[in-house]
């Protein structure tokens, strides 16, 4: 699943949510279909970032160890 897709599905999922309207049960299954989703964009954001820091390093940029800022 790719990034995007599960940041839409985790924001379907916050908005349902907060509405209220949502059963307990129900509630219970998005909520760990959410935190699923949320390891999982967590996870993609942390392989981005690694493979950014290694193309600026091949580079001649950012030293070894040097975060990236990213938005």
């Amino acid at each position: 699943m790719s990034f995007e897709s599960a940041l839409k599905e985790l924001e379907t999922i916050v908005a349902r949510l907060e509405q209220g309207e949502v059963d307990l049960e129900d509630s219970i299954a998005l909520y760990e279909r959410g935190q699923a989703l949320k390891s999982h964009c967590e996870a993609k954001l942390k392989s981005a970032e690694s493979r950014l820091e290694k193309i600026v390093q091949g580079a001649g940029g950012a030293a070894v160890g040097e975060r990236l800022d990213v938005a």
